[in-house]
């Protein structure tokens, strides 16, 4: 879906208006090309009444303004010991994009602010090593960002935390986001990184239950660098402190924030914290989607083509299967209750989520539903994807005798010389 699609972004305005999303945004993409089109990302979500606080790191900068001055940080993302040369620093060059962000900001006529809400205290002495100028979060002031939110204002907050004397201390970012998150009772956290995703075995991870992505933790070897490692952490924590949904999204490509908040498929890893999947029967809305779910298929010669008449005259026999309220994929039974067979047809699962056990759910429905209308037999007619049918739906091929007479019809009719196959139903046990 283009992210201009006015259609497509109408769905979700109800479900976000009001709501607060929370952008953490590594610092390396801030100072990137691409930035420039996260801020009119941001002005659209700022557009349709939802509030957006923006926290970023310095990580890339703190390390670049090192070589400059030809010093070696203690550390640069926040997690280890920070000595005074390292903590200023940080200031330096956090108070840098801060003041860059606020410019981007006020050049697409958005109203911002740097805030210190971050209260901090020392991380202190860990494993005998004094973490010195390193903080972590103690409290949020949520009374000063709702405040600012309320206002329409953007908060901007830098990877720095304060404490009740005044002094200053290197906080992650990540960590900030994700107590912000958690503070704000936001239903969005969405970390605008390098990298494509969470990467596993180098695939990117498209969705992901966070009871599934605490397994994968396990494995030391699930994610390859500590950026990955944090991401996957602060995101488990985050779905278990009440994030509904965490996003880890590429911040180098184009309208990327756009495409994950109001697209099916999305550009990068989405954690949820439920499983907010369901099966249910279709409904009028639904055509637009099933048309556009299987227009790739249909183009390819995979499914037969269906015009927008045909699907809403049998619409009844259609099937949904959602995701956090979004159709990923279809299925449809057709009756033949005189044979006492039941037709599985126009199958298909969005490619973004491939690979995940949703086809053979929608098989197994579609025979539990066959059961209960009696059926003795459940056929499927496929050109290309009857090997999937016999591997994984348990179908064995047979001849087109087999098929009922009006079926048959259009059998030799259509051309498509497609396989037959079919499914002895037993009782349900």
């Amino acid at each position: 879906m283009k992210p201009t699609d006015l259609r497509g972004i109408l769905q979700y305005i109800p479900r976000f208006r009001e709501k607060t999303f929370i952008l953490a945004v590594d610092g390396a993409i801030v100072t990137s090309e691409n930035f420039a089109n996260i801020l009119l990302d941001i002005a659209v979500l700022r557009s349709l009444n939802i509030r957006v606080v923006l926290v970023h790191g310095a990580a890339a900068q703190i390390e670049a303004l090192a070589g400059q001055e030809g010093v070696k940080p203690s550390n640069v993302d926040g997690t280890g010991v920070t000595d005074a040369e390292t903590l200023k620093l940080a200031l330096t060059a956090a108070n840098r994009l801060t003041h860059e962000i606020l410019e981007g900001l006020s050049a697409n006529d958005l109203r911002a602010a740097c805030s210190n809400a971050i209260i901090a205290h020392p991380m202190g002495i860990l494993g005998g090593v004094d973490h010195l100028y390193t903080g972590k979060v103690e409290r949020v002031d949520v009374e000063l960002l709702q405040t600012l939110l309320a206002q329409g204002v953007v908060p901007v907050i830098p990877p720095l935390g304060f404490d009740g004397e005044g002094r200053t201390y290197r906080v992650n970012s990540d960590g900030v986001a994700l107590a912000v998150a958690e503070a704000l009772g936001a239903v969005k956290l969405i970390f605008i990184t390098t990298t494509d995703g969470l990467v596993q075995q180098g695939q990117v991870i498209r969705q992901v239950l966070v009871a599934d992505l605490a397994k994968r933790m396990q494995d030391a070897k699930a994610f390859v660098g500590t950026k990955q490692v944090s991401l996957a952490q602060h995101a488990i924590a985050a779905c278990k402190a009440g994030v509904q949904r965490v996003h880890v999204i590429n911040g180098l490509v184009n309208e990327g924030l756009l495409a994950e908040v109001f697209s099916n498929d999305g550009i990068g890893t989405l954690i949820y914290a439920d499983e907010y999947r369901q099966i249910r029967r279709a409904l009028k809305k639904d055509l637009r989607s099933i048309l556009m779910l299987t227009k790739d298929s249909v183009a390819n010669a995979e499914l037969v083509k269906r015009t927008r008449t045909d699907v809403e005259k049998n619409l009844a026999q259609y099937y949904i299967y959602e995701i956090d309220r979004n159709p990923v994929a279809c299925v449809a039974l057709r009756p033949y209750p005189e044979q006492s067979l039941g037709e599985l047809m126009h199958l298909f699962v969005s490619p973004s989520h491939e690979n995940q056990g949703i086809g053979r759910r929608l098989i197994q429905y579609v025979e539990n539903r066959a059961r209960e209308a009696g059926y003795r037999n459940l056929i499927a007619l496929s050109t290309q994807a009857f090997s999937y049918f016999q591997s994984k739906g348990g179908f064995v091929e047979c001849s087109p005798e087999a098929l009922p007479p009006t079926r048959r019809e259009e059998y030799d009719r259509n051309g498509r010389h497609s396989k037959v196959l079919i499914k002895a139903l037993q009782a349900a046990a």
